[in-house]
């Protein structure tokens, strides 16, 4: 990870226009250094994935979305504002430079088709110019990646588990290279063995390909392992932004602490909540 920003968000806001109109997010403000895994932390419904999609532009109407600027910084040295691209450029743009696993992914793969098939698809649309065999080896090299393994280009999803279908949706996140990638509750459904090893590889895959990372998830405790900074949204804003231990150990803002007490410690007496998040006495807070 380095001091340079990647992404500048300034002042964003997402609207529904809808009677009475819902303002789902608020004013939030961010920077993703180049490296980082920042994660986004919060309860359901609180703007997590809204935000997410506002900074790439994928919300329709009702939903209106303004900012002071969402600005890309290129490893090219470019600054893209992403609010002023047109129609095609946004077409280039997404997924060449920023890639997302939705959430859900894992169960997103189309079922008539066989893995190679999907893979192929993303160079089919994004490299026009590249030989059916230069896709296929593409195709193969990011399943050993991501420890699918080549020999499963011709399975169909129905043949792989949960762990290894989301395996493939980062494969296909990763497949242009991007300097970010968005993952919004990616570990989901998932059981918690499958979860480390996702985690596990995200992190590798980060070091390796040097990518950013915005990690969404409700698992605050998940994200004290694997982030390098922690926002924590509520009601649309982002009530507190700092480091994994800062956080652990004297969260600044009630409701981060309220959401650290909500999840039981493995150690102590049973009852107890993880550190910090009790009073004098004991009691949660």
């Amino acid at each position: 990870m380095t001091d340079r920003p990647l992404l500048t968000i300034d002042d964003i806001h997402v609207v529904y226009d809808v009677d009475p109109p819902v303002h789902a997010v608020r004013g939030v403000s961010l920077e993703l250094r180049r490296g980082e895994i920042l994660g986004l932390a919060g309860e359901s419904g609180c703007g997590k994935t809204t935000l997410a999609y506002g900074i790439q532009r994928l919300l329709k109407p009702p939903a209106v979305i303004s900012a002071d600027g969402v600005v890309f910084h290129d490893a090219s040295g470019e600054d893209i504002d992403i609010t002023k691209l047109g129609t095609d450029e946004l077409r280039r743009f997404r997924w060449n430079k920023v890639s997302m696993v939705f959430q859900g992914a894992m169960n997103a793969l189309n079922p008539v088709k066989n893995i190679g098939s999907q893979l192929d698809d993303v160079f089919v649309t994004h490299r026009p110019s590249m030989s059916a065999t230069e896709r296929r080896e593409e195709c193969a090299e990011l399943l050993d990646i991501v420890q699918v393994g080549r020999d499963r280009l011709r399975s169909f999803p129905h043949e792989l588990s949960g762990g290894m279908r989301q395996r493939v949706m980062i494969a296909m996140a990763l497949a242009l290279k991007p300097q970010l990638m968005i993952m919004d509750e990616p570990t989901t459904a998932l059981d918690v063995l499958i979860q480390r090893e996702i985690l596990e590889q995200i992190s590798e895959l980060r070091v390796q390909f040097g990518f950013s990372v915005i990690f969404i998830t409700h698992d605050l405790p998940l994200l004290l392992e694997i982030s390098d900074r922690i926002a924590v949204m509520r009601a649309g804003e982002v009530v507190e932004l700092d480091t994994p231990a800062n956080i652990y150990h004297g969260a600044a803002h009630e409701y981060t602490r309220t959401l650290l007490s909500s999840f039981p410690s493995l150690t102590g007496d049973r009852g107890g909540f993880v550190r910090g998040t009790q009073t004098r006495d004991g009691a949660a807070r």
